[in-house]
């Protein structure tokens, strides 16, 4: 069985994939299986960020976080991920683009 990435999905099958993960990341919730559900949770965000257009984000700028109290500051990107640092931080980090406050 072969799956298909995310970056080989056309728009209606990753809104279904999402739709499919957000399901098993309730019952891995319900039954108490936290570390399975963050993978589910991750893997949403990451189909989430193909279905964004990455050159909306603009290396150079500063854009809010989805978590409502941190920034990213852009450095560059690379594909549906950008790279640069969270609140004025020293270390590079690259994040989905689906994390990023537009």
């Amino acid at each position: 069985m072969s799956e298909k990435r995310f970056s080989e999905m056309t728009a209606p099958e990753l809104r279904q994939e999402i739709v499919a993960l957000n399901e098993k990341a309730k019952k891995a919730e319900q039954m108490g299986m936290v570390n399975e559900f963050s993978v589910y949770e991750r893997r949403v965000l990451l189909a989430k960020a193909y279905l964004l257009n990455p050159e909306d984000i603009k290396p150079g700028q500063t854009y809010p976080l989805k978590d409502g109290h941190s920034t990213f500051a852009v450095s560059y990107m690379n594909g549906h991920f950008a790279w640069g640092y969270r609140n004025n931080e020293t270390n590079l980090e690259g994040i989905p683009i689906s994390l990023i406050e537009q």
